[in-house]
């Protein structure tokens, strides 16, 4: 990889402008790109918007004694911006391209066509959709081996997750070239198949339309849901994984649970047939040595052990550990 990469945030909306901020935070130049032709001032007002609001975040780090405020005018100075007059001479000289232009299939398929027309064949280009398959997308592409999907969680700025889904068609190098950029600059990549809704919008939409049904279902009210996520469900899983957990408590602790619940609520919520086939197999979790993970070499009170005293750092920092007598 180029050791000072060019860097192009294409479009200049909530997700060009985090893409922006989180690369020259980390000490790279990047240019926001307003790739739609519209009037030239109308372009500046956008761009200069753009930056307003980066300002604004960066002042709001530093208020939080995270980022010193005289680092500020450094970062936005590695940030330069551009209508789309000026499309074909950035473009053609990127190397990595984040498309972010609004969830229209037909206007994210349009714009990777065009971008492709432009860019080198070595330009890579990553669409920030949160919704459309690689797959779909790349069949737009000039160079389908040089594009997947790279999907950012707002605000992109902070959240290290970023969930990496390639085509068929994508090229390993190009793959092994995408995650060392963004590794370089603290993120976390995961890898994902073409699957609507990557890992994280799928457990998204379930957990909020579960939560609207409690609502019109007169569970409990909007604030003592809320909080039941808040300090009870959200923490626990910042602690370990849901397929960990289930480990740590049991398969079978979860098959029962489940199957109580499809009885008495809904169909929807029976376990799949991959906790019945491993519970056949004897696979239980972690006390029996194997669940969705292998125990059998890991040493289990100091696994224990970290992941409670990662909890009890949660509630500590959070201050939520239990009222001692």
């Amino acid at each position: 990889m180029n050791n000072t990469p060019n860097i192009v945030a294409l479009g200049a909306g909530r997700m060009g402008r985090g893409i922006a901020q989180m690369f020259a935070y980390a000490g790279h130049d990047v240019t926001i790109l307003d790739f739609k032709k519209r009037d030239p001032k109308d372009s500046r007002v956008l761009l200069d918007g753009a930056i307003s609001e980066i300002e604004e975040n960066l002042k709001f780090l530093s208020s939080l004694e995270i980022l010193k405020i005289d680092k500020i005018k450094s970062i936005t100075n590695r940030i330069q911006t551009a209508s789309s007059e000026s499309a074909e001479n950035i473009l053609s000289c990127a190397n990595f391209i984040f498309e972010g232009v609004p969830e229209i299939q037909s206007l994210k398929q349009d714009v990777i066509k065009k971008v492709t027309k432009l860019a080198s064949k070595t330009s890579i280009l990553a669409s920030t959709t949160s919704t459309m398959l690689s797959t779909q997308l790349a069949t737009s592409s000039k160079y389908p081996e040089n594009f997947l999907n790279a999907h950012f969680l707002n605000p992109a700025y902070l959240i290290p997750l970023v969930e990496i889904s390639p085509s068929e068609q994508t090229s390993q190098n190009v793959m092994e070239s995408f995650i060392e950029l963004i590794e370089s600059i603290g993120k976390i990549p995961v890898l994902c198949k073409a699957s609507p809704g990557y890992i994280i919008p799928r457990f998204q939409s379930l957990i909020m339309n579960e939560a609207a049904r409690m609502i019109e279902e007169g569970i409990a009210s909007p604030e003592d849901i809320d909080k039941a996520v808040r300090v009870g469900f959200g923490i626990r899983y910042a602690t370990m994984g849901p397929l960990e957990f289930i480990d740590w408590g049991g398969l079978d602790i979860l098959k029962y649970a489940s199957s109580y619940l499809s009885e008495n609520l809904d169909k929807r919520f029976e376990a799949p047939e991959i906790i019945e086939k491993k519970m056949q197999d004897g696979n239980l979790g972690m006390n029996t040595g194997k669940g969705f993970y292998d125990f059998s070499k890991l040493d289990i009170d100091k696994y224990k052990t970290d992941k409670l005293s990662t909890f009890i750092g949660l509630l500590k920092k959070m201050n939520l550990m239990p009222k001692q007598y």
